[in-house]
């Protein structure tokens, strides 16, 4: 068994205690191995990445922390062809929530939200992805003045 160390700051520790107590956990280390093997498990199941998907990464972050805006700015410049929009909401006089509306190949999407997420100062990240499928069937509807494209369909299984 290997030892890991990490820190964390009072309150989220004290909350952290609180959780495990609740939950029944004999020590932080049982609690914290749980979550992790649950991680794992949580991406070894949306770990597909062939294929396109649509998806909201959503995450609050620090904009006091060292350059972290104009990081997150980059990297959404860096992948300008899987940001479809950004929506930027302040919370506090610190505290910033964005949602990055994201379009394209699976794991690409998921790249970036990682990049993101493992960005210092940003916390809460979360990515909801919606696998789809190319599509250019128009339907019966003959008459579409928006160009000739493929559109998206969720693939309902």
């Amino acid at each position: 068994m290997q030892r890991v160390t990490i820190s964390l700051d009072e309150s989220l520790a004290e909350a952290f205690d609180q959780l495990a107590t609740e939950q029944g956990y004999g020590s932080r280390s049982e609690a914290v191995r749980d979550l992790v093997r649950k991680a794992i498990a949580t991406r070894r199941e949306a770990a597909a990445s062939d294929g396109d998907c649509v998806a909201n990464l959503s995450y609050v972050y620090n904009h006091h922390v060292r350059t972290l805006a104009q990081r997150l700015t980059e990297l959404s410049h860096q992948h300008h062809d899987l940001v479809v929009a950004t929506i930027h909401i302040h919370l506090d006089h610190e505290h910033c929530l964005e949602s990055v509306m994201l379009k394209g190949r699976t794991d690409q999407v998921r790249s970036l939200a990682d990049a993101i997420r493992a960005e210092r100062g940003v916390r809460f990240g979360e990515l909801n992805l919606i696998a789809v499928a190319p599509n250019g069937d128009h339907g019966p509807a003959a008459d579409h003045r928006h160009g000739k494209h493929e559109h998206l369909t969720p693939e309902l299984e």
